[in-house]
């Protein structure tokens, strides 16, 4: 894995936010959104890794960051199954580097926008097996939800935030619905919010995801 970026807050660290961002972006990416949200949340640490450079099929084979290869579009997305797990793996390395520096787990969150909230999911639900404080995943989609899905008590306890707009036209909202209903199915503390947007952010959004983190890190 490349570099990974670090914002460290104004007071000591008592939590953590390892957000992961999309395919093509880098781990600048949601470095505004991340130094807006320290604001208020002015002892949380937000760690951005970076998506390795690897060729893409879905783009001509050009390499760009990603956290696995998209190869085919439809009639579901087609993906490299081997580099999803390794970029999950990555992200367990992260929550387990910052649980040894002292933050307990449950105050850990994972993030991720698009194909880096793939990553996510998959990691918060069918790989990491410890607590971890919650869960937001933004205009994403679950290619490793499947009809069998099976989760263990302590993923089903594990609060989740989906954030979707109503006009993406690259990950459907209908993908980021299939998502959040797979775990509502499964009995998960998760919620749906949709905003009239692409695939991109909106301040409002960021609000309502600074307000969920709070409620969560003042209990």
């Amino acid at each position: 894995m490349s570099e990974v970026l670090i914002l460290d807050p104004t007071q000591s660290a008592d939590a953590c936010v390892i957000w992961l961002h999309g395919l093509g972006a880098d781990r600048y990416d949601f470095q505004p959104v991340a130094e807006a949200l320290q604001k208020s949340l002015r002892s949380t640490r937000f760690i951005l890794p970076q998506a390795p450079t690897q060729a893409v099929t879905i783009n001509g084979g050009w390499a760009m960051p990603s956290w696995y290869d998209i190869l085919a579009m439809s009639p579901a997305r087609a993906i490299n199954r081997d580099q999803l797990e390794a970029s999950a793996q990555t992200v367990i390395g992260l929550i387990e580097a910052q649980r040894d520096s002292g933050i307990d787990p449950a105050r850990i969150f994972l993030a991720g926008f698009s194909q880096g909230g793939a990553v996510v999911l998959h990691t918060a639900f069918l790989r990491w097996q410890g607590p971890l404080g919650g869960v937001l995943a933004l205009s994403t989609y679950a290619p490793t939800f499947g009809d069998d899905l099976q989760l263990a008590a302590a993923q089903k306890s594990l609060p989740t935030l989906c954030l979707h707009g109503s006009h993406d036209d690259v990950v459907l909202p209908a993908m980021g619905r299939a998502a959040f209903e797979a775990l509502q199915a499964q009995g998960v503390p998760v919620e749906w919010r949709e905003y009239p947007m692409g695939h991109e952010v909106l301040m409002e959004e960021i609000q309502a995801i600074g307000d969920w983190l709070t409620q969560r890190l003042n209990r």
